[in-house]
């Protein structure tokens, strides 16, 4: 006869949650008392269970506030500093400041540009007629005249109040101009005088091709009395490379006659031609585009008279401006993707001004 075998095994298990920091705790005592069902008269396995249940609900925390969407407020108990919910999402915009742009629109805005561009390359061409002689002294103090008036004329036209002290104020300006030219002639004549043609030549293309990228088409660089915003650095950054560049065509000529009138011509086109095309477009834009595309032609007419190769590179330069180009944009409209949303930074809705 084997002797009896008696087995106790005894299980303690403690649960509790780690989302809280007070939780009732469960005991539960399971005692197994097993017995070898070889031992005759045995009836099996003989089961005690014994439960013994502890709760403390006394001690429960209370409920965890609810989130808020704040910016400025510090972190929020119970949340980490980068916790977003559900609504997160919510305040995105796609595409909420993309312009649709109509081909049209874009053309006639485009027309500005070329029109900037006829008249630097009819600056080019006095420059070239003057340095080749083809064109005297007398004939360059003729047209910075007219030009000096038809543009005083339509600066007083298109404004919407004409006064007094506006005209006073013009006239002065224009004679302190016209004043300082004719003194500092002397001094722009041997300005370059050590220096060679081609070294001259090629620092002006540079300069007017900076002139041309750094130019605001937008509106005029030159401000009329009263304006408060200011021209922006590359504006201005452009009207002094077109005066550098006027400054070294002019130390080229022979008297000081020449200078003066060269000088005046460049200046009145680079630096007041802008004010008064702005003028034109302000007050009519038909007649802005009337005058835009006869420009044009005028421009084209003369550069086929001087080379035929300048005429066709003009040529394709204005069909690029203002029908490849604006084509381009139109295109390129459909693959913007812009996203906006609650982590964008806030921006003001007003001008500051002082």
């Amino acid at each position: 006869m084997r002797p009896r075998k008696n087995t106790t095994i005894s299980f303690f298990c403690f649960a509790s949650s780690s989302s809280r920091p007070v939780e009732p705790a469960i005991t539960l005592l399971i005692h197994f008392s097993l017995i070898h069902p070889s031992i005759p008269g045995s009836s099996g396995i003989k089961k005690v269970i014994t439960m013994d249940l502890n709760f403390a609900g006394s001690n429960s925390s209370p409920p965890r506030p609810k989130w808020r969407k704040v910016a400025y407020g510090g972190m929020q108990p119970g949340y980490d500093d980068n916790h977003t919910d559900e609504t997160f999402l919510e305040g995105m915009v796609m595409n909420a400041s993309v312009v649709k742009r109509d081909m049209l629109k874009v053309m006639l805005d485009s027309v500005s540009i070329s029109e900037y561009l006829c008249i630097v390359a009819l600056v080019v061409l006095v420059w070239t007629y003057t340095l080749s002689s083809s064109l005297d002294k007398n004939s360059l103090l003729l047209i910075d005249i007219s030009l000096l008036v038809s543009g005083f004329l339509i600066l007083l036209f298109t404004q919407e109040m004409l006064s007094l002290s506006l005209l006073l104020h013009h006239a002065l300006n224009i004679s302190f101009f016209i004043t300082g030219l004719y003194v500092l002639a002397p001094i722009y004549q041997t300005l370059t005088r050590s220096i060679s043609s081609d070294s001259i030549g090629a620092v002006t293309v540079s300069l007017l091709i900076i002139h041309l990228f750094l130019h605001d088409y937008s509106e005029s660089t030159i401000k009329a009395p009263g304006v408060l915003k200011n021209p922006a650095l590359t504006s201005c950054i452009s009207v002094n490379a077109s005066v550098v560049a006027s400054v070294f065509i002019a130390s080229c000529l022979p008297s000081r006659l020449h200078v003066f009138a060269i000088m005046l011509f460049s200046l009145q086109v680079f630096l007041f031609a802008p004010l008064v095309t702005y003028c034109i477009k302000k007050y009519s834009f038909c007649l802005h585009l009337c005058f835009s595309f006869s420009l044009m032609i005028m421009t084209l007419s003369f550069v086929y008279t001087l080379h035929r190769l300048l005429f066709v590179v003009l040529l394709s330069l204005l069909v690029f401006v203002n029908l490849v180009c604006p084509y381009w944009l139109i295109r390129i409209q459909e693959y913007k993707f812009e996203i906006n949303g609650p982590w964008d930074e806030a921006k003001l809705c007003f001008d500051i001004t002082d």
